[in-house]
């Protein structure tokens, strides 16, 4: 258990740090699609090791993983570009700490579509984060902090691609192997994020002088993260698998002050801080029943 749980955050540690990478990236001039497509396409190439490695029980004759698994790609492309654009308009650790917020909106759409019970602390759970959330971009006085209403809506969409992601590879799973999905979800993001792209910048990566960042962005950001985040998901309990899942904003926005010289207010401070409280209680609390 201890093992398998210091997977999970090591696989969080990994995606922290991509976010920063992506951002270090970005201040040079590179397209957020871009940066989403090699993130996905160096991915690809890990996954696609893994597969060749225990081929066993795949599953890739069965029409429905592949159903699901586009699902998923579709879900994690829309994380990874929605999370590196909302980057490029505000901050890493506003951008983190948006796309963490995702299950709140999850929760909404479930009280909408009647799949979800909605009870008084489920809604309390949504108005402190609302709360959260308006103290973190300082949403009132956008140009205050340098967040932009898109670097908002593209923070909150990435959690929500992500939600996806997870639907997506958990109606996979039983009809193959997490390799297996995992190698269609990602070819299904490198073809669309290879269309969304700069064509000619996608092509620049290739001989720039930034391509240990592209490599390292790659590996950490989607191929070794998802091989152990699969792999320790297994035998980590669900509450505590999101209480591990605090250590992704939490990197990404300390790699955002320290390294990237980002800052942060008073009260935005005080915004991220109910974000990620709520979320993860919220979460342990749901853990159990559902």
């Amino acid at each position: 258990m201890a093992g398998a749980t210091a997977l999970v955050v090591l696989a969080s540690f990994c995606w922290g740090l991509s976010g920063g990478i992506g951002g270090m990236l970005m201040a040079d001039d590179w397209d957020a699609f871009v940066v989403s497509f090699y993130r996905g396409a160096i991915g690809l190439v890990f996954v696609l090791g893994w597969l060749a490695i225990r081929p066993r029980h795949s599953g890739l004759s069965n029409p429905r993983l592949w159903g699901w698994s586009a699902v998923a790609g579709l879900g994690v492309a829309g994380n990874f570009a929605f999370y590196f654009l909302s980057i490029s308009q505000g901050s890493v650790a506003v951008a983190a700490t948006l796309m963490y917020s995702a299950p709140i909106f999850v929760y909404l759409l479930s009280f909408v579509l009647k799949l979800e019970k909605p009870t008084p602390l489920k809604w309390a759970a949504i108005v402190v984060v609302m709360l959260g959330i308006v103290l973190l971009t300082r949403i009132y006085d956008v140009g205050a902090g340098g967040i932009t209403l898109l670097g908002v809506g593209a923070g909150l969409l990435a959690g929500v691609s992500y939600a996806v992601f997870i639907f997506g590879f958990k109606y996979a799973a039983p009809h193959g192997s997490p390799q297996a999905i995992l190698v269609i979800a990602f070819a299904v993001l490198a073809v669309l994020l290879a269309g969304l792209g700069d064509t000619s910048q996608t092509l620049d990566v290739l001989h720039t002088p930034n391509w240990p960042l592209f490599v390292t962005l790659g590996i950490l950001g989607a191929g070794l993260s998802f091989i152990f985040y699969v792999n320790g998901l297994h035998h980590t309990a669900p509450a505590v698998a999101s209480i591990v899942a605090m250590v992704e904003p939490v990197t990404a926005s300390l790699f955002g002050v320290v390294v990237l010289g980002e800052s942060l207010v008073s009260i935005q401070i005080v915004g991220m801080v109910l974000i990620l409280a709520t979320v993860t209680a919220l979460s342990v609390y749901s853990s159990p029943k559902e």
